[in-house]
């Protein structure tokens, strides 16, 4: 093991609700921030997303999801549901071919386009997770 990031314990930001209908994208993701130190809970779709939210909201601390994804919600539709339902968490958005502004996402989100690199997507991360905390 080399040295600990000095960021801090990140167990304490909450999982990290990571949504992307690519399965090779979302372990990548998913490995990068185990890595990283956080806590991450995988979703394929934005539909499993919103279900999984029913029943683990208070432990997600980031939504983190691409936009264009099959099924009755986009990532768009998802990232709405969730700062409707709670504003005071913060949301980051992934897409090679929208912006959240236009695909009509309505909150104030961090935004980063595909493709990432791996340090900008974790600086986008941190970002995110600290932007709420600065209001």
């Amino acid at each position: 093991m080399g040295p600990v990031s000095t960021a801090g314990a990140h167990l304490s930001d909450g999982l990290i609700l990571v949504v992307e209908d690519d399965p090779l994208i979302l372990e990548f993701l998913c490995e990068i921030l185990q890595e990283e130190g956080f806590a991450v809970e995988p979703q394929v779709s934005a539909d499993a997303a919103s279900q999984y939210l029913e029943q683990h909201a208070p432990e997600v601390g980031l939504l983190l999801t691409d936009i264009t994804m099959p099924g009755k919600l986009n990532g768009a539709d998802l990232a709405n549901q969730f700062g409707d339902r709670w504003p005071d968490k913060p949301i980051m958005i992934m897409s090679g071919f929208e912006t959240p502004k236009s695909s009509g996402v309505k909150h104030r989100v961090a935004f980063i386009k595909k493709p990432w690199a791996v340090g900008q997507l974790l600086d986008c991360v941190q970002n995110a997770l600290h932007s709420n905390r600065s209001l």
